[in-house]
């Protein structure tokens, strides 16, 4: 008995031992970063300092009086809900439609990934022309079909930046979604299906009553997973609007860089960062919550 105790502790620390080089990368370039940048929320800093200067709550105090910074902050919540909303009801109905059985199922499916294979700048490039206002698609389709006497600057309107990044957003992370939900499908009990149809279901029915509950689970946990990604988007947002025109685009992380790397204002982007990572934190909780419950 003492034997297998003995052993199983030795298996233990080796588990752990293999953690280790994990665990330190994790202290090094995120944990540490991440407390450096909590200390410099309490600061004044500039780039052009010598030496940051303890000021408490003033960085967190001229935030929240800043109509700038609460413009952003709606901001980043009409984006991440948008985004995620969206997202989660074309992926998972684009999912169903992959389910059923196709000639080239497989083809389409593979193909289907392909937004997300493409690199996150790439795709803010391909929607920016499709929307530009002098040669972009949707122009062109607007004014050849007579829909509108004079070229739409979707780009320079804030509806329309809007629009075109959450637009961009979808298209980007849409097929990880489909793949999400079609895996949750692939564990769906046909037999429950077919009982609904000789019962006279339609396919509406087995949607609503047999299908959505089934992966009612996977869902919540990709709009979760969704909404904290959304929450962090930089890249595609700025490749096409630098967060313009004005601050109709201008989300937490957009924010975060003009103040840092604009205003050379380290100890302001610092306390932006770190209401930008209790937003996060309020998405994230219940998600994880979640997880050890399950797990228990």
């Amino acid at each position: 008995m003492r034997k297998a105790n003995s052993l199983e502790a030795a298996q233990h620390r080796f588990g752990f031992s293999l953690t280790i080089p994990a665990l330190l990368a994790f202290l090094v370039l995120i944990f540490g970063p991440f407390l450096r940048s909590a200390w410099l929320a309490f600061h004044e800093y500039l780039l052009t300092s010598t030496e940051p200067r303890f000021i408490g709550f003033a960085n967190f105090i001229k935030l929240l009086s800043d109509p700038g910074f609460l413009l952003s902050w709606q901001v980043t919540a009409v984006f991440v809900v948008m985004t995620t909303v969206v997202t989660t009801i074309f992926g998972t109905a684009y999912a169903l439609l992959l389910n059923e059985p196709m000639r080239g199922r497989s083809v389409i499916r593979a193909a289907s990934l392909l937004p997300w294979v493409l690199p996150s700048t790439v795709t803010a490039l391909l929607w920016s022309w499709i929307y530009n206002g002098q040669y972009g698609i949707i122009n062109a389709a607007l004014l050849t079909f007579g829909l509108t006497e004079q070229p739409i600057f979707f780009l320079s309107d804030n509806v329309g930046a809007m629009m075109s990044v959450i637009t961009a957003k979808v298209w980007l992370s849409t097929p990880v979604v489909m793949l999400f939900v079609l895996a949750a499908l692939q564990s769906l009990p046909q037999e429950q299906v077919e009982a609904a149809r000789i019962d006279g279901a339609n396919d509406f029915h087995v949607i609503r009553y047999i299908v959505l509950p089934h992966i009612k689970k996977t869902l919540g946990v990709i709009m979760v997973l969704q909404a904290m990604g959304n929450l962090q988007m930089f890249d595609i947002i700025y490749a096409m609007t630098s967060g313009g025109p004005v601050r109709a685009t201008t989300v937490f992380s957009i924010e975060v860089y003009r103040r840092a790397f604009e205003n050379w204002d380290l100890g302001t982007a610092s306390a932006v960062g770190i209401i930008w990572f209790l937003t996060i934190a309020f998405v994230a909780i219940p998600y994880l919550r979640s997880l050890f419950k399950d797990a228990d």
